[in-house]
């Protein structure tokens, strides 16, 4: 038995850096997706992972499993509002001097080998079922997808996530 204090929902734990890799997982209603995309931004170098809006719970025991500990090792933020993000956004681009802010959806133009990843990036995932919240579709800078084949007309969004993660550390390490 032990009892553990929850980390503060604060921005500021996501270090700020110049390979800067967040990601946004607007309003997950799976915790089990919402653990895996953990660990696998742990896996694959991302700084942070920010949780907007109505969401399933970063401490339901089912995110704690999916995410084999990395939950603490992944700085996890939860935000009510995706306008509470645009102060920290300001902040970023007065640091770093750009960011990108890149949604994934599977109706973009964008497939994601093409897109540029060296910039420090935010990376928004959506819903499980219904996608990114308008207010990511009017605030991205562009929209990726992942090219698919079969019957398949979509990908989990954990697993979407991870392809994407490694599409990302794969550009960053060449």
């Amino acid at each position: 038995l032990a009892v553990a204090a929850t980390p503060p929902d604060a921005l500021e734990r996501i270090p700020i850096r110049p390979g800067l890799l967040v990601l946004i997982f607007d309003r997950p209603n799976s915790p089990g997706n919402l653990g895996t995309l953990i660990r696998s931004g742990d896996a694959l170098r991302a700084d942070g992972l920010i949780i907007t809006g109505h969401a399933a719970d970063l401490y339901d025991p089912e995110t704690i499993s999916a995410s084999t500990g990395s939950l603490f090792a992944l700085p996890a933020v939860r935000v009510g509002s995706p306008r509470e993000l645009e102060p920290w956004f300001d902040q970023i681009r007065a640091q770093l001097g750009d960011l990108q802010v890149v949604g994934s959806d599977e109706r973009a133009d964008t497939d994601i080998d093409t897109q540029q990843w060296s910039k420090p990036t935010v990376l928004v995932l959506g819903n499980e079922t219904w996608g990114m919240s308008a207010y990511f579709r009017e605030h991205c800078d562009t929209t990726v997808r992942i090219p698919i084949a079969g019957s398949a007309t979509s990908l989990n969004v954990a697993c979407a996530a991870s392809i994407m993660l490694y599409e990302i550390d794969r550009q960053r390490r060449q």
